[in-house]
């Protein structure tokens, strides 16, 4: 279950206030990002790149959990990153999740974890509404991943679900006052969309750290809503299939400053775009 529109961290905190301690985890990228969300506030994060999500997890979670002051039988939810992403490191991601909320008998809340990016950016960077935020990470094959928010009054709003294109396929859809957030690919795709005339904007890669962050808060804020999840449902977002499209969610607004939103039909599909 997947909102169109995403608010500012601090409101989701806000709106998570009352419900039990949140842990979130995001493995989608070789770095791995956790928080812990408690009373509306951030008791703990932590953020490192590894070698084996596997390997890692377990030692990370424990830490996160002893600098909030928690055990694994305080928590009232887990967020998880679904993806797009490394296909392994969602595995590892979502089966420990699944593990954690069987064990625990806690509550389990898949975030897309490009939505936790896009907030990510948003929340390192202040931007006017209207604004795009263009979430882009590698995906092997000389391809990327993306997906388009928009900037509104309160956060984000998703205008696309995420794609597989080529990078130069990518850049030529985007047009306007666009900001960028993601691995290197997202900075060549931002070069790509410069050359051609537009403002652009490059998140640092640092960035990326905040994604725990903001799943644990997307995902307190669903919890509190009673939005959640049944593991034996929840899959990773893989992306690559055969049949899949990348379609807007509604008619572009005039002067967004982009042709329209995109309509790119994936995996050796491109020549109707």
């Amino acid at each position: 279950m997947t909102s169109r529109v995403l608010c500012k961290v601090n409101r989701l905190l806000e709106q998570a206030a009352a419900t039990r301690p949140v842990l979130g985890l995001d493995t989608s990228t070789p770095i791995a990002s956790l928080a812990v969300i408690a009373h509306g506030t951030i008791a703990a994060s932590v953020a490192r790149p590894v070698t084996s999500h596997g390997a890692a997890l377990p030692g990370a979670v424990a830490e996160l959990l002893s600098a909030a002051g928690l055990a694994i039988g305080d928590l009232g939810a887990i967020a998880v990153g679904t993806g797009p992403g490394s296909f392994t490191g969602l595995r590892i991601g979502l089966s420990y999740a699944k593990g954690i909320a069987m064990a625990s008998r806690c509550a389990l809340v898949g975030v897309p974890s490009f939505d936790a990016m896009a907030l990510a950016a948003l929340e390192r960077n202040n931007t006017d509404p209207g604004r795009l935020v263009c979430v882009v990470v590698d995906a092997r094959k000389n391809e990327v991943y993306a997906a388009l928010y928009r900037v509104v009054a309160d956060g984000l709003e998703k205008l696309s679900e995420e794609v597989v294109i080529a990078l130069e396929r990518l850049a030529s859809r985007v047009t306007g006052d666009v900001m960028f957030v993601g691995d290197q690919r997202a900075k060549e795709a931002a070069a790509l969309v410069e050359s051609d005339g537009h403002r652009v904007t490059l998140c640092e890669t640092g960035t990326l750290d905040l994604r725990g962050v903001c799943a644990a808060a997307i995902g307190a804020a669903r919890f509190a809503r009673g939005e959640t999840d049944r593991a034996a449902a929840l899959e990773p977002l893989y992306i690559r299939t055969p049949e899949a499209t990348f379609k807007p969610t509604k008619k572009n607004p005039a002067g967004i400053g982009t042709e329209g939103v995109w309509s790119i039909e994936r995996k050796n599909s491109f020549g109707s775009i």
